[in-house]
């Protein structure tokens, strides 16, 4: 299910810049609203394709491209890769696995407070920020025996 507020951004700017709705584009939107996960183009695909095969690469990439124009998504690049995540108003950081590609999202006051006197100490006024840790999470790490 598509949130209300969401839904109303979106079909507004698609009337804005002259697109339709179409049964592709809406199972698309169904499956990006179902899952909150950081997935490739390629993953969407593979998901979308469950519900209707003939789904191409071309209209999950504009889709995805209009849901990030309009603000409901974020494109993320995490270690070379394009992927979209639900676009919040709640900041957050991510963890990323350099093995198996898994993304942990994080809140930490601690490093929100230490951002902001880093800026006061500097006098810069700090307008937006991404922290990306990237290592290798406990499911890739060898155990010790």
């Amino acid at each position: 299910m598509i949130p209300t507020d969401k839904k109303e951004a979106l079909l507004a700017y698609m009337e804005e810049k002259g697109f339709h709705a179409t049964r592709q584009r809406d199972i698309i939107l169904k499956e990006f609203f179902r899952k909150h996960r950081h997935l490739t183009i390629e993953e969407w695909l593979a998901e979308v394709r469950k519900s209707d095969p003939k789904i191409g690469y071309a209209t999950v990439y504009r889709t995805l491209k209009l849901l990030s124009e309009c603000g409901i998504a974020f494109k993320r690049e995490f270690g070379g890769q394009v992927r979209y995540e639900h676009a919040t108003d709640h900041h957050h950081d991510h963890l990323i696995c350099m093995r198996c590609g898994k993304i942990v999202e994080f809140e930490n006051k601690q490093i929100e407070i230490l951002q902001e006197k880093v800026c006061k100490k500097y006098q810069f006024k700090l307008t937006t920020h991404k922290m990306e840790l990237y290592g290798i999470c406990r499911r890739c790490t060898p155990s010790k025996k």
